[in-house]
């Protein structure tokens, strides 16, 4: 019995959200329930307060190959949470 092995797509599409929050203990389940309520696990996350800006969280947040369309999605949910004060969101191909 032999298994079958997928390969990943040469180029596969990744999108990128920077989420820029105050440092409250609810932040990042808040956060996370977002891309949790869509069934996504990000395929990478950091988190850490900003060096110059206490006062400042930032999560890095890498999704591979998402649906059309959804990003942008997530991105206009991720500005309603309450802790959240601003969204970056990018794509990028991974190799």
């Amino acid at each position: 019995m032999s298994a079958t092995v997928q390969q990943p797509s040469a180029r596969q599409r990744v999108d990128c959200f920077s989420v820029f929050s105050t440092p409250d203990p609810s932040a990042l389940p808040r956060i996370f329930e977002v891309f949790s309520l869509h069934g996504l696990i990000p395929s990478r996350c950091h988190s850490a307060c900003l060096d110059s800006d206490d006062d400042q969280l930032v999560i890095d947040i890498q999704v591979s190959e998402l649906p059309s369309g959804l990003a942008d999605q997530l991105a206009r949910r991720l500005r309603r949470v309450i802790t959240v004060t601003e969204v970056l969101w990018s794509q990028k191909r991974a190799a």
